[in-house]
């Protein structure tokens, strides 16, 4: 099957959170056989801030984007060359237009989907505003994918109209994400890995600054951009900006312990397990995370990872896990992500969803 994707960005991870899933799931269709072409827009900074110069499973088209012309004769090439034309959410230029080029484009004998990888976001948005464009556009779309969400985005997104809609969950590359030696720069109790955003920004402050706050004899690592003015008054938090994909695996291979905060609206949504659940887990490191519904389904707590509800409970888990017992828990979750959440499992999943259509 030959894809088109038209996605915020596959080769630069900086301010898009989104770009391990596309990497994961593409790489892995790829290696069953199907051509794909992503389309990034060069817009936020990111193509000064690649991870990537280019990827073997993919042909990346970086567009301009200064002209709705352009924009218009990239979805009409793609359109013509593909069996399936997706526009995903969250592009960051051109999003409405771009949703209903896709459609209007599009070829008889092709399918058309959308693959919302921020569903609690796009759904609360059109809850809230009746005359949102992207509303009426839902019914004409073959299948929506999310990022997550289980049946109660399935259920919203029915109701919205959609034909089809299905959660293609994130998942592990093993290929990219592992264990690796310990690196003495990631050395602490607690490390965080998240940009600061205003749906995640009070629950940062309270599952991560708050704990370092009352254990100011532990170090405690932050990676990720915007909090340049949050850290001085915390001596004992060592703020790191970006950390680059290749990074990724010493920064939780290495401190006891790997923090994950869901942003507001997913925790609310539940079943939206983010990608750092999976990047932690298959370095082996030891998982603490925020409480959402749905967790048990991916990794057990107590045993394949640690759930607080709140800072105390995340100070509470550090002052009694012990350097063992932390990588006992790392090791029994990468054994359950690898035999059940990888990309490869994903994409096989997406592969007898598209044959059934």
């Amino acid at each position: 099957m030959k894809i088109a994707f038209f996605g915020s960005s596959l080769l630069s991870a900086y301010w898009n959170g989104a770009a391990t899933y596309y990497r994961g799931i593409l790489s892995a269709l790829f290696e069953r056989g199907h051509q794909i072409v992503f389309y990034e827009p060069d817009a936020w900074d990111r193509q000064r801030h690649r991870d990537l110069a280019e990827t073997p499973y993919a042909q990346t088209v970086v567009y301009a984007v200064d002209e709705e012309s352009a924009v218009i004769g990239l979805v009409q090439k793609a359109a013509r060359e593909s069996d399936l034309l997706v526009k995903a959410s969250g592009v960051g230029v051109f999003d409405a237009l771009l949703e209903q080029a896709v459609l209007e484009l599009r070829r008889p004998d092709s399918i058309v989907a959308f693959w919302d990888v921020d569903a609690a976001a796009t759904l609360e948005r059109i809850g809230q505003d009746e005359a949102d464009p992207f509303r009426s556009l839902i019914p004409l779309y073959d299948l929506v994918l999310t990022y997550g969400g289980g049946d109660a985005v399935v259920q919203n997104y029915q109701q919205l109209g959609a034909q089809r809609c299905f959660p293609i969950y994130n998942a592990l590359d093993p290929s990219t994400h592992h264990p690796v030696p310990a690196d003495p720069s990631y050395d602490g109790a607690l490390s965080f890995l998240g940009n600061r955003l205003p749906d995640r920004e009070a629950r940062v402050f309270e599952f991560f600054f708050r704990p370092a706050q009352a254990n100011r004899r532990m170090r405690f690592i932050l990676g990720g951009s915007g909090w340049d003015d949050a850290v001085p008054a915390y001596a004992n938090v060592a703020y790191l900006g970006h950390v680059y994909t290749a990074a990724h695996n010493a920064f939780n291979s290495t401190p006891m312990a790997v923090l994950n905060v869901c942003r507001e609206s997913m925790a609310r949504c539940g079943y939206s397990p983010p990608t750092r659940l999976f990047e932690v887990a298959g370095a082996a490191g030891c998982l603490i995370t925020d409480a959402w519904d749905g967790i048990e389904d991916f990794l057990e707590p107590g045993r394949e990872c640690l759930v607080a509800n709140d800072g105390d409970e995340v100070s509470e888990r550090l002052r009694h896990l012990t350097k063992a017992q932390a990588k006992e828990i790392g090791q029994a979750a990468l054994r359950r992500i690898l035999g059940e959440h990888t990309y490869a499992h994903r994409a096989a999943e997406l592969e007898s969803l598209l044959q059934s259509l």
